[in-house]
Order: structure tokens, then sequence, then C-alpha cells
């Protein structure tokens, strides 16, 4: 059970932290199980008020873990592994890269080729428990990867998928979080444009969009199907729905998606 296991996020950065914050809200989690660790852990000291092991050494942190999540840049990944990789344990340990487009593969180069190792990619949302992660490994145990989706299940919901789809999993669920922020500003503006004031503007937009999420999870419909169903004919809403198509609103955002893998597949 992850109550009962030690975790390092190396390289706390914004990703580290809403995992740490989604960590900490779990019932029968203590903070002392947690280390963080960032070269300047002034940014941490909210953690450190609350218990939670705040420090600069990495060698020490991957040494006390039996889970070790990395939060670096990808391009540090190598220089981390190497870092740490005289405390690492194969048998006992479980190493877990946050880092866009670094591959197991490339991970092994560095660390034993035993150790047991996972590529994951939450979003933000795991500060709230509501984060999408995919996650896939390499030489894991099922008890092992239940211990992983149990961590990761405890800041949202976790998919497991082939490693070959890391990367658009990382364009859908992480990207696309800012895709939806991002809309979301835009029906805001709109709605301040039609005469609402920003913060009622806001309120309609942050729930009609949080229903339209909520009613695809619980029916298990397709987006077409329940657009459908507000569509009338002649109506204002298929006014508004050609509009944005005639200015390429699907396109743009298909588009986007594929302009962000490219970006990453480079």
């Amino acid at each position: 059970m992850i109550s009962q296991v030690k975790i390092a996020i190396i390289g706390c950065g914004n990703l580290g932290t809403s995992i740490a914050n989604g960590l900490l809200s779990l019932e029968g989690f203590s903070p002392s199980q947690l280390t963080l660790t960032k070269r300047h852990t002034e940014s941490l000291s909210e953690f450190s008020s609350r218990g939670v092991n705040v420090h600069s050494d990495n060698l020490s942190a991957a040494r006390e873990a039996d889970l070790i999540l990395l939060g670096v840049k990808p391009y540090n990944v190598a220089t981390i592994l190497k870092e740490i990789n005289s405390a690492l344990d194969p048998a006992k340990q479980v190493i877990i890269s946050l880092a866009t487009g670094i591959t197991l593969r490339e991970m092994y180069e560095v660390i034993d080729t035993n150790t047991v190792t996972f590529r994951a990619m939450p979003n933000i949302a795991a500060d709230i428990q509501e984060s999408i992660t995919c996650i896939c490994h390499q030489n894991a145990k099922s008890s092992q990867v239940d211990l992983v989706k149990e961590l990761f299940d405890a800041i949202g919901h976790t998919i497991t998928i082939d490693e070959n789809l890391m990367e658009a999993a990382t364009v859908l669920g992480a990207c696309g979080i800012a895709y939806v922020l991002r809309f979301m500003r835009a029906m805001i503006q709109g709605g301040i444009q039609i005469g609402f004031d920003s913060v009622t503007a806001s309120k309609i937009v942050n729930q009609t969009v949080k229903g339209a999420a909520e009613l695809m999870i619980q029916k298990n419909i397709h987006p077409e199907a329940a657009i459908d169903k507000v569509t009338t004919p002649k109506g204002c809403t298929i006014v508004g729905l050609n509009e944005m198509e005639h200015q390429g609103f699907s396109s743009a955002m298909v588009r986007g998606v594929i302009a962000s893998y490219e970006k990453i597949e480079k």
C-alpha cells in the first residue's frame, strides 16, 4: 500500500509539487514518508512546514526511498541518474520518470538493466486529485505495477499504455489541460463581451466545462451525441457551432495537438 512506502520526488517543480499535494491529501499518508529535493529549496518551504523532508541532496533522498520519481527536465534525467546510481538497489526500488521524451532504453544506458523502471505522465490536476496519468514499465512485477497505479490513482486516474504511445499521451493529457484552459479563457472573454462581468462569466464557464466532462464520463457517450441534444433546428447553438467551424475551430485544435506531438518527436 502507498501509505507504507517512502517516496522521493527529485527535482520537485510544478508537476512534482502537484503530486506532493495530492499525496498529502491522502488519509493515512504521513508527510514524513515524502522527500522533495530541489537545487534551491526556498519554494518548497510550505512543504517543510507540513513535515515533509525537503533538501537538495538527491543521493540521500534516493537511498532512503522505495519509489523514486524524477521530476527533472528531460535533458537532466541522465545526469541525475548518474548522480544517484550508487544509491540504487535494483532489487528493492522503483524508478519513475516524469520526463517527456526520455525512453526506458535511454534510462537503462545509465542504470542497472535489472532496475524496475516506469515512465509516467500525469498533469497538474494532480494538485486536486483529478489528474489523468498514463504509465508504461519494464521489469516490474504485478505487485509493483499495482503500487505505482495506486500512487497515481491517489492523484486521479491511471491508464497503462504501450511505451510507443507515451509521447501521444503527453500531448493529450499534459499539454491537453492547457488546451482546455485556453478554450475556457476564450469562452469567458466571449461571455464578458455579451454582458457578464468576469467573475460571473468564469463561474458559468467553469461549471459548464465540468458538467460537459462529467456527462462524457458518466454517460460514456461520444461528444457529438450530446451536442445533438443541444442543437435544435434553426437554434442559436448550431449557428454558433457553425461559425466556430467556419473559423477553423476543430481544425485548429487538431493541428495544435499534432504540432505539440511533432515537437516531442523531433
